[in-house]
């Protein structure tokens, strides 16, 4: 019940609009484009984006490979090139679908993405089914994250938390084991080529009291600080990740 108190979302689609944001913007920063939220799927539907990103993800995968080989054996690095046609694609047409078609075989067989987080040609071609499509972008943004690329907002604050959460729960000695078994040479996290930037036009506890004083539930639950961007609910034990991310405050 104390989680169920806090819906910084009022539905699943905002929530969705602000994964297509997060998005948005990461594909704008990688590849100097101009990709609206509102457009977002129709940006991406002739499928040279996507591919042309995927082949962007093999090159670092190689270069990890090269670089770091004793931790790259490890793990699944694709290298198979998804052709794709690039020049006069219209969307809906036969190459555009076979764009998007080369891109999922990629991530099926390439990346290994499991089938519940996978889309199919029609669901971004006709936009049936934009929840598995966003899903399956930022699944392939967390694999690459583990090349060394520049990862979303969104996958950069669950590495920060995951961070935070081992450094709580494992113990110093724990923790140890772990950086003994890493690579020394190979950065904790290489896929957060720059920190994650942070909103500031409201400070924190004013955001999130705002967001607790919109909450319409029968039951109420104080929300005490623990420490910066740290909350509990109630008599709950667990932890809550706050971070801004835009005009978002999403909490892991």
């Amino acid at each position: 019940a104390a989680s169920k108190s806090i819906r910084p979302f009022r539905s699943s689609e905002e929530y969705l609009e602000a994964m297509k944001e997060d998005l948005a913007e990461w594909f704008n920063t990688l590849y100097d484009l101009d990709i609206q939220v509102d457009t977002f799927l129709e940006s991406l539907e002739t499928g040279c984006h996507l591919c042309r990103h995927a082949n962007h993800v093999n090159r670092a995968a190689l270069e990890f490979q090269q670089q770091h080989p004793q931790v790259a054996a490890g793990m699944r690095v694709p290298q198979n090139e998804v052709v794709f046609q690039a020049r006069n694609v219209v969307p809906g047409s036969f190459i555009a679908r076979d764009n998007v078609s080369n891109f999922i075989q990629w991530c099926r067989q390439d990346l290994g993405i499991q089938d519940v987080l996978m889309f199919e040609t029609n669901d971004l071609v006709l936009k049936k089914n934009e929840k598995n499509f966003v899903l399956c972008l930022l699944e392939v943004a967390r694999r690459g994250s583990k090349f060394g690329m520049l990862a979303p907002m969104l996958i950069q604050m669950e590495e920060e938390i995951e961070e935070e959460m081992r450094d709580q729960m494992g113990g110093d000695e724990a923790l140890g084991t772990r950086r003994e078994s890493r690579d020394p040479r190979v950065p904790p996290c290489p896929g957060r080529a720059r920190p994650v930037a942070l909103c500031d036009l409201k400070n924190l506890d004013e955001l999130v009291r705002e967001i607790l004083g919109c909450c319409s539930c029968p039951s109420q639950f104080p929300m005490v600080k623990v420490s910066e961007g740290k909350y509990k609910v109630g008599d709950s034990s667990t932890l809550i990740f706050v971070r801004v991310r835009s005009h978002h405050v999403p909490p892991r």
